[in-house]
């Protein structure tokens, strides 16, 4: 139970939220990010600069590391910065991998041009998905839905143009980002259990509904344009 825990992308919405939970925990914590972190915070969490991209600093990172929970994810590039850390845990003897992953990654079809401009990011979910489970390391996995706050920054940006666009037929079941922090920590604290139920929000809303709620909210009127998309 004190065995040290490395969190990639502890600096992030929901890397903050696991290191805490951590913390409360009593695991000692390291913590992986690109950027030393802002003066005053972190206390009692040890920080390491790296990059999983070209493979710097993680080697170090992962000294005397018995669990690695990895937030760490972007547009581009998913699968091979997980296949940096795979390749890194398994030379630092296979501590537990807890990867977070997005509910879809393994179903929704990216075939066509669109499609990758669209949800490319799923697909590199899933191909990190796989890295992870034929790693040979000891490994959990969840899938999550959408955050509140990355939904509230998508209709933030939507609702500046003066007619707003809306994909016609998109829907959102969004989850509170501490709530998925909470099974990530359940699951670093337990033994490996392979890829587990996801974990989603209580309510589905469509895209329209989003954008009406949030203008209403801001006391702005925007006409909305139902868009049709291809793929």
């Amino acid at each position: 139970m004190s065995s040290l825990v490395l969190v990639t992308g502890g600096t992030g919405t929901l890397g903050r939220r696991v290191v805490d939970r951590l913390q409360r925990a009593g695991r000692p914590v390291r913590v992986l990010s690109r950027h030393a972190p802002a003066e005053g915070r972190g206390s009692g969490v040890e920080h390491v600069i790296g990059d999983l991209s070209g493979g710097s600093g993680v080697v170090a990172a992962l000294d005397g590391v018995g669990t690695v929970v990895h937030c760490a994810g972007s547009a581009t590039g998913d699968e091979a910065k997980t296949q940096q850390l795979v390749r890194a845990a398994t030379d630092a003897g296979g501590p537990h991998l807890v990867l977070i992953s997005v509910v879809g990654a393994d179903r929704l079809p990216v075939e066509t041009a669109v499609d990758r401009a669209l949800f490319g990011y799923f697909a590199a979910k899933g191909r990190a998905e796989r890295v992870v489970a034929e790693s040979g390391l000891p490994w959990s996995t969840v899938r999550a839905t959408q955050f509140h706050q990355s939904l509230l920054a998508m209709v933030r940006t939507m609702t500046r143009m003066p007619i707003v666009p809306v994909p016609a037929g998109w829907r959102f079941q969004p989850v509170d980002a501490g709530e998925v922090a909470d099974r990530l920590v359940e699951l670093a604290l337990g033994p490996p259990a392979g890829l587990v139920p996801d974990v989603a929000g209580p309510e589905v809303h469509a895209m329209t509904d989003l954008l009406r709620g949030y203008l209403a909210a801001t006391g702005r009127r925007r006409p909305l344009l139902p868009v049709p998309l291809p793929g």
